[in-house]
């Protein structure tokens, strides 16, 4: 197949281009050994609990999403979990993303065939960008989403650099030109997660967001170091974010999905109640 990573087709111009009318609040599990396991810079891991357990209870909140990431599936380098995507979509009716060890379309197709309704990719977008592309063209823009990890690098044009397999290798590439190329080939929304912020409960990364929200015109979902409701409505007003995803503050209780929609519907912030 010939080398279409550097072109710049009409994908990121279609009509799911737009925001949403809702800013989705989303719950992420980070997956590990079949328990949800929540770090800090993707490391210390911490178990947080039962998968399907948390599910039902966020669901029963008003999730708009549930994300579920084989946080360990690329460096151990095998498949994501099937059972645990299948366990967790057959406990909730709300729209199951799974991410986490997808190299291809037949991975995609086992995950859409027990009940995801949408898959990330990550490293292996990375590797080989025009698997993007197939799988829009195959699934639907709607399907697939790329999850972008960054970290802080004042080499890379816009500050910020890729980094894949779990945070653990800087691929060189910067995280703006990897947002607008993946766009380009078809992807229908990125996730955007700062190294720097993830776990820190410190405030989503606001630059990073904002930079990549304003390079593309597909969905941007917020994500790594959301610790107060106050960073919820940062994460849209300032980083340009249309969806919210959490992890530990949801995990651990500090906020219930109920609670940050209430908070977001006071300041004027369109969410589902």
């Amino acid at each position: 197949m010939e080398d279409r990573s550097n072109r710049r087709p009409d994908h990121s111009d279609n009509e799911a281009s737009s925001r949403p009318p809702f800013i989705d609040i989303i719950p992420c599990l980070d997956m590990k050994d079949g328990r949800v396991v929540k770090g800090v810079h993707f490391v210390s891991l911490r178990d947080a609990g039962d998968p399907v357990e948390h599910a039902v209870y966020y669901e029963e909140q008003g999730a708009d999403r549930l994300t579920m990431l084989d946080i360990a599936a690329t460096v151990e380098n095998r498949k994501t979990r099937v059972q645990w995507a299948r366990e967790v979509a057959s406990a909730i009716t709300i729209p199951l993303v799974v991410g986490g060890g997808i190299s291809g379309l037949a991975d995609m197709e086992v995950l859409f065939a027990v009940g995801v309704a949408a898959v990330s990719v990550n490293t292996a977008a990375v590797r080989r960008p025009d698997l993007v592309e197939e799988a829009a063209e195959t699934y639907g823009p709607e399907r697939i989403v790329v999850a972008i990890d960054g970290r802080r690098n004042q080499k890379m044009p816009s500050g910020f650099e890729v980094v894949v397999s779990g945070g653990s290798k800087p691929v060189g590439l910067d995280a703006v030109d990897w947002a607008r190329r993946c766009a380009a080939l078809g992807a229908g929304a990125l996730l955007p997660t700062s190294m720097d912020g993830d776990g820190t409960l410190a405030g989503y990364d606001l630059p990073f967001t904002r930079s990549i929200a304003e390079a593309v015109s597909i969905p941007v979902i917020a994500s790594g170091g959301a610790g107060t409701l106050e960073h919820f409505y940062e994460a849209v007003v300032e980083g340009k974010a249309s969806a919210l995803l959490a992890a530990s503050v949801f995990h651990f209780r500090t906020y219930t999905v109920r609670q940050v929609k209430e908070y977001l519907a006071e300041r004027g912030l369109p969410v589902r109640l």
